[in-house]
């Protein structure tokens, strides 16, 4: 029986949306990526960030534990060209035990929150280079922004289908991915930003500069539906015989709610950039 990973994965590469240039751009500036680097992508399901970060760097570790989002990332890469991307299946549990090379630049998304953050800085503190860095990045609501009306379309027909209490982040945020296999055990210890500061604070990796950005997206009725269907919480695997008729409803109620077809919200991207601090 496929997970709700495991079948999310092919929607998981088409309709997640990329984090904006700006991001990988700030990442080559300040960690001078020239061509010759190592990057550590920890979590990196398709692997949206390694294909990013592929032409700017010698070579990138895409590690992930489910074998489907590999599966996706390998045949992103050969569809690109790209050849200088491995990718291993793992969790951050066993990344110290993986034999990688020195890294200079290691990249976490929205999965550093499930993890056991003190091991996982202490396995990267001897795993990076001197000058090496960690980068968290994640995406969530506009803090400021007002919340688009679509979204409660969204909301409702989850919930009709799977539950309320398994309805999804209204289809962009990055934080309703149940806990996987060697992440931490009990969602209760999911991670505030807050906390996740701290923890860097008090790691190796104490020197911290945030950067955000707020990235306007657009979606078409179609690309919201196939985003639900990348979440694990209403992925294929629990929709079961039912996914068609999801997909209907919601389709539907999206154009009933606003023909016009498109939909738009904001959100605000922090990328977190961890370092050694100077001597």
């Amino acid at each position: 029986m496929s997970t709700p990973f495991a079948s999310a994965a092919p929607y998981h590469a088409r309709y997640r949306p990329p984090y904006p240039a700006e991001f990988y751009a700030l990442l080559a500036d300040r960690f001078a990526l020239d061509g010759w680097q190592t990057v550590l992508d920890l979590g990196a399901g398709p692997g949206a960030n390694s294909l990013a970060l592929a032409p700017l760097v010698d070579h990138v570790y895409a590690v992930d534990p489910e074998p489907a989002m590999l599966a996706e990332g390998r045949r992103l890469a050969e569809d690109r060209g790209c050849a200088n991307v491995s990718w291993l299946e793992g969790d951050a549990s066993v990344v110290s035990r993986l034999c990688l090379p020195r890294i200079d630049l290691c990249v976490i998304g929205s999965a550093f929150r499930r993890m056991d953050r003190v091991r996982v800085l202490a396995d990267l503190d001897a795993m990076l280079a001197p000058r090496g860095g960690i980068v968290l990045v994640s995406s969530a609501d506009d803090p400021e922004g007002t919340r688009p009306s679509w979204t409660s379309v969204v909301e409702e027909v989850c919930a009709n289908f799977l539950g309320a209490d398994r309805r999804t982040e209204d289809g962009v945020a990055e934080t309703d991915d149940p806990v996987r296999p060697g992440d931490l055990a009990r969602l209760e210890d999911l991670a505030s930003p807050e906390d996740l500061d701290e923890g860097l604070a008090k790691s190796a990796f104490s020197r911290i500069d945030t950067t955000v950005w707020n990235q306007r997206l657009r979606f078409t009725a179609d690309q919201l539906v196939g985003l639900q269907l990348s979440f694990p919480r209403s992925s294929p695997a629990l929709l079961g015989d039912r996914q068609g008729a999801f997909e209907s409803a919601l389709r539907q109620a999206l154009l009933d709610h606003d023909p016009g077809g498109t939909y738009s919200r904001t959100v605000a991207v922090t990328a977190t950039l961890a370092t050694r601090p100077r001597p």
